[in-house]
């Protein structure tokens, strides 16, 4: 483990002195030398992401394909979602966006005697240990991302932007970044949120963030894999996360004869909370995916990355 920490904080420091530290002295923005060098660590995981997509997930993807590549246009574009993300763009907007006005309000909070809640608090030295507290801030960020992604599916705001997340029905391994930028920010100021209130390291939110991230990069991978009938109730395969893309399926339920917003397997990593609040379904079938008004009535969710994130909008304020 040190020897891995090691070579990324090689990595790191050696990507900062080379590209980032030059570039941050010559738009004159010296007095952000820390969160430069920050956001360097977040660049080389995206980094390793991307590696270990090309050589890994997509020669799976190749050999063991749950459907045939029919539209290629549509993955390039996703491709473009993960480079935004990957490569770091996200959150270099975030930073000089979003990420100031909560630092400041939280700030604000904070000096009006506003408490924070850790783990320590209720359980005295849990965190005192890397992996014990590892394991339970990722049990933590599972159980808040289960109910951020059932908001996404039952609340029609949030639906009006989620759906595009739904909207491809090529799915591959670059299909998880498919997100309105919206959705992106809401969900990553929520899990910020978290973070601070239960006292995540900086070193170890980088640790959760990229596991979820390359987690889900492999469940939303065109793969006819599953995980058996023990494996699937322990993490979330392809196979189950699939279920929740398929037409119809996913994002519906049926309730007195008429279809609503629902569907369900909404775990992120973990199946349980699926299992325990009765949305778990672990029919093993690869269905088509897509969303139900696209297919039968030809809504259109774009082609291209702006218009994409044009007509998302337009749903949000009911104007598509």
């Amino acid at each position: 483990m040190d020897s891995l920490i090691d070579a990324f904080s090689f990595l790191q420091q050696s990507l900062f002195e080379a590209v980032v530290q030059p570039l941050v002295f010559a738009v004159g923005q010296a007095h952000l030398l820390d969160k430069a060098f920050e956001g360097t660590g977040w660049l080389v995981v995206g980094l390793l992401q991307i590696a270990v997509l090309l050589l890994v997930v997509g020669p799976m993807q190749r050999r063991w394909p749950a459907e045939p590549l029919h539209d290629p246009r549509a993955v390039r574009v996703d491709v473009v979602y993960t480079l935004i993300q990957r490569l770091g763009l996200f959150k270099l907007a975030m930073f000089f966006s979003f990420d100031w006005l909560f630092e400041q309000a939280w700030g604000s909070l904070r000096g009006l005697g506003a408490p924070t809640w850790h783990l320590d608090q209720v359980w005295p030295g849990v965190t005192d240990v890397a992996w014990v507290s590892f394991l339970i801030y990722l049990l933590v960020f599972d159980f808040v991302n289960y109910w951020i992604h059932r908001g996404q599916h039952q609340l029609p705001r949030w639906w009006a932007l989620h759906s595009l997340h739904h909207s491809q029905r090529q799915m591959t391994m670059w299909s998880d970044n498919r997100n309105h930028l919206l959705d992106d920010v809401l969900t990553s100021l929520a899990l910020s949120v978290v973070a601070v209130l239960v006292g995540v390291g900086p070193g170890q939110f980088v640790a959760l963030v990229a596991l979820g991230q390359l987690s889900e990069n492999f469940q939303h991978a065109n793969l006819r894999i599953w995980f058996g009938r023990v494996g699937e109730r322990l993490w979330v395969s392809p196979r189950f996360h699939r279920r929740h893309h398929s037409i119809g399926i996913g994002h519906e339920r049926e309730h007195q004869g008429e279809l609503r917003l629902g569907g369900c397997n909404y775990g992120v990593l973990l199946p349980w909370w699926d299992m325990l609040f009765g949305t778990a379904d672990f029919t093993r079938r690869y269905d088509p995916t897509g969303i139900r008004d696209q297919v039968e009535k030809g809504r259109d969710y774009g082609q291209g990355f702006w218009s994409q994130q044009w007509l998302g909008l337009l749903r949000l304020f009911g104007r598509a």
